[in-house]
């Protein structure tokens, strides 16, 4: 069972095709874990899960089921149709994993009565499931409100467990008994705890997590914060750019493999990724990937 927690939304890895390159994404996530994280979600926005085959997924999972870590792997779908969502969430099941981050389909004209029989299906086809519900309207084409999200936990309390907010419109007034709420970004974490929250899941945490965990744990000590400020400049910079292109840009000045995207996602231009190097520079940011995919 999740609990409160420093998160990543991790990234895959990619095979010179353009296939998941499953050997190299776990090894990412395990490098991640390793340097303080309390566990890493596969297959979210940042992993370009709604461009990756099913196929490609259930390898991963299969990979994981064994895996010292396993506990704190967690999964997303990225599927748009329900019956390719409940294909794959049916082989993780098999492979013992009950918790998931799922999106809404991205359609236009959904209503929140849609929204809400597309979870009951999935939640009547798997009862013991655990759902992070994901509002991120920029993506799904829909915004999760307050009182739409207090009425699915209602109906459904031994399911719907939390939600990652990537609209950034529930984190700080959303209030529901042992309902967890992550925010999307490392420069909601603190305002987050303070109000509640139970941390963050982030695309960013594959390069800020010692910094993202020190400001959690100092939180949880009632230290002093002596990072956050450093922490909120890194992520709004990199807001400033197209965030995944910008990570693997990044992370393939050390390694080649994190140069591999799915169309119609594209690297850097040489130019590009200097700046944006350059800008992390002059906030005493220059991160090792620690060739975490070699």
């Amino acid at each position: 069972m999740i609990t409160r927690g420093v998160y990543a939304a991790g990234l895959s890895v990619l095979n010179a095709d353009l296939s998941l390159d499953v050997d190299a994404t776990v090894k990412h996530a395990e490098g991640l874990i390793k340097s303080g994280l309390h566990g890493v979600f596969a297959f979210g926005s940042t992993g370009q899960s709604q461009n990756l085959s099913n196929f490609d997924k259930k390898k991963f999972i299969s990979k994981i089921s064994s895996h010292k870590y396993k506990k704190q792997f967690y999964l997303g779908t990225g599927n748009n149709a329900l019956y390719d969502n409940i294909d794959l969430i049916n082989h993780g099941f098999s492979n013992g994993f009950e918790t998931y981050l799922l999106m809404p389909p991205s359609y236009e004209h959904k209503t929140d009565q849609g929204v809400h029989d597309f979870y009951q299906k999935i939640i009547l086809r798997f009862p013991k499931i655990k759902i992070i519900i994901y509002n991120f309207e920029k993506l799904s084409g829909y915004k999760f409100t307050v009182e739409f999200i207090t009425r699915l936990a209602k109906d459904f309390p031994q399911n719907i467990i939390g939600v990652k907010d990537s609209s950034y419109n529930l984190y700080e007034t959303l209030k529901i008994k042992n309902f967890l709420i992550f925010p999307g970004s490392e420069a909601k974490l603190l305002k987050g705890l303070e109000k509640g929250c139970g941390g963050i899941i982030s695309a960013v945490t594959n390069l800020t997590h010692s910094l993202a965990r020190k400001v959690f744990d100092d939180f949880n000590n009632k230290k002093e914060q002596t990072v956050n400020e450093k922490l909120i400049k890194i992520r709004e910079t990199f807001d400033n750019y197209p965030l995944i292109p910008a990570l693997h840009s990044f992370m393939s000045d050390e390694d080649e493999k994190y140069k591999n995207l799915l169309p119609p996602l594209t690297l850097f231009s040489e130019e590009k990724k200097q700046e944006l190097l350059s800008k992390l520079k002059e906030l005493n940011f220059i991160p090792k990937t620690n060739n975490v995919a070699a």
